[in-house]
């Protein structure tokens, strides 16, 4: 098997997988990394969302072989040796999780939503998270948690690439 050699959560890693074997599976099987979870495997769900190259994406959809040379970063890459993401300390805040699935996927799409827009409205968070399914319908608490997060960036919480 070919090796494919990537930066996860800032550090390089190489695997020995085939090439077409989904991103998540590596990260999940191989790695160990559990934060991107399995929830349909086609893309729909957003339980696996992560960032590539400071992008959300999917995993469940990417094989390895097309992530060579490139950074990915899952949920247990976003907090830093000074804490927390401000995202994270927002979901804390807002006590957003429920059974906690879904919730690596929701924060990394919310971390990506606001780096592309730091004020974000109710129907910019809606359309930017409708893709993130939470079957136990926090949505509320989200919206306010991404809200609370752009506030707290917005007022010097960081720096936090994400």
């Amino acid at each position: 098997m070919p090796a494919h050699s990537f930066l996860l959560n800032g550090q390089p890693v190489s695997v020995d997988s085939p090439a077409d074997l989904p991103l998540l599976w590596v990260l999940r099987d191989v790695l160990g990394v559990t934060g991107p979870k399995y929830g349909c495997g086609v893309g729909v769900c957003g339980a696996c969302t992560s960032h590539l190259g400071g992008a959300a994406f999917r995993p469940c959809l990417h094989p390895v072989g097309d992530i060579a040379g490139r950074e990915v970063k899952t949920i247990e890459g976003l907090a830093d040796a000074s804490g927390l993401h401000p995202v994270q300390e927002a979901w804390i805040a807002e006590d957003v999780a429920q059974c906690g699935f879904c919730q690596p996927g929701q924060i990394m799409a919310a971390v990506a939503l606001l780096r592309r827009n730091p004020q974000p409205s109710d129907a910019d968070i809606d359309a930017a998270m409708s893709d993130n399914v939470c079957r136990c319908g926090t949505y509320v608490r989200i919206r306010a948690a991404i809200h609370r997060a752009a506030l707290l960036l917005r007022n010097g919480a960081g720096p936090r690439q994400g």
